[in-house]
């Protein structure tokens, strides 16, 4: 914890602040600027004499409870909340961002790579928008419903999924699933939707099942992947992943090397993706299947 910058973004902060932006009389008698300490500690739920040493560097290491009581009362924003943690020693909280709306930038690159295989996908795996040579080479995943939107899901639900996949990259796949998957649980927490999915996923899958028991969250990099296609045989292509901080999405691009017989594949298939277009790798029920409770359908 660095003391010293904590108690001086604490004041800063405070003395940023309006009595009026947080709902609070003007008054007439104000030689404070900005807040006074006993009415931030009112707004953060906390004692005077707590937050005043904090800002005068005698405080211990404040929880994260305070400290996002703390965000709250100072108006902070996602930027400012992050460093208020990281000041006090602890890790900033995951930026989950609800709704699926792919930010112009990344909007701006895909439309750049209109002959190159590339989708925006969310951190559970939900594909949101794909270019013509990634529905060529991969399907249609943006047709999912409910749960099974999420690759993850799809990968333990439904064998037509994993015919993207040459049979000898099926077990290292569902390790990376698994480690990925229990990943998204801890970062969204009980009641989330990755908690949800996983819920389903240990009582419809027993694969699922047993590597989740192993309790593995080494997911390492999938830099390299091999895309079994019906019409142009198996390509080994390398993955590139663009991320987006705010909207936790990825957008995923697929590459051959220079020269590669893969390449030369990639090549034609973005020339003339509709000539190779394959079918969804889902069945037609699993389409339609919504995110309702195993024990409920």
């Amino acid at each position: 914890m660095d003391q010293g910058q904590f108690a001086d973004f604490l004041r800063t902060r405070r003395e940023a602040l309006r009595p009026e932006d947080v709902g609070l009389p003007a008054g007439v008698r104000r030689r404070t600027a900005g807040l006074r300490r006993e009415e931030v500690a009112a707004l953060a739920v906390i004692s005077t004499d707590y937050y005043s040493r904090m800002e005068q560097q005698r405080g211990p290491q404040p929880s994260v409870d305070v400290l996002a009581s703390l965000a709250r009362a100072l108006r902070l924003s996602l930027d400012e909340r992050d460093h208020l943690f990281r000041l006090a020693g602890h890790n900033a909280p995951a930026r989950t961002v609800p709704g699926e709306q792919v930010s112009p930038a990344t909007l701006r690159i895909l439309d750049r790579l209109q002959d190159t295989p590339a989708q925006v996908m969310t951190a559970l795996g939900e594909t949101l928008l794909q270019t013509p040579p990634a529905r060529a080479l991969l399907g249609d995943e943006t047709v999912h419903t409910g749960f099974a939107r999420s690759v993850v899901y799809r990968w333990f639900t439904d064998d037509a999924s994993r015919l993207v996949y040459p049979v000898d990259d099926h077990a290292a796949l569902s390790r990376s699933f698994v480690a990925g998957a229990r990943l998204a649980h801890a970062r969204d927490g009980a009641g989330s939707k990755a908690a949800r999915i996983v819920d389903d996923l240990l009582g419809r899958s027993p694969e699922f099942a047993q590597l989740w028991k192993r309790h593995d969250v080494v997911q390492p990099p999938e830099l390299t992947k091999r895309i079994a296609h019906p019409a142009l045989g198996v390509l080994e292509v390398q993955c590139q992943s663009l991320h987006d901080p705010v909207q936790l999405h990825i957008l995923l691009v697929f590459t051959a090397e220079a020269g590669s017989p893969s390449y030369a594949k990639l090549a034609a298939l973005g020339a003339d993706p509709q000539s190779y277009l394959r079918e969804s790798p889902v069945s037609a029920d699993r389409r339609s299947m919504d995110d309702t409770p195993l024990n409920a359908r």
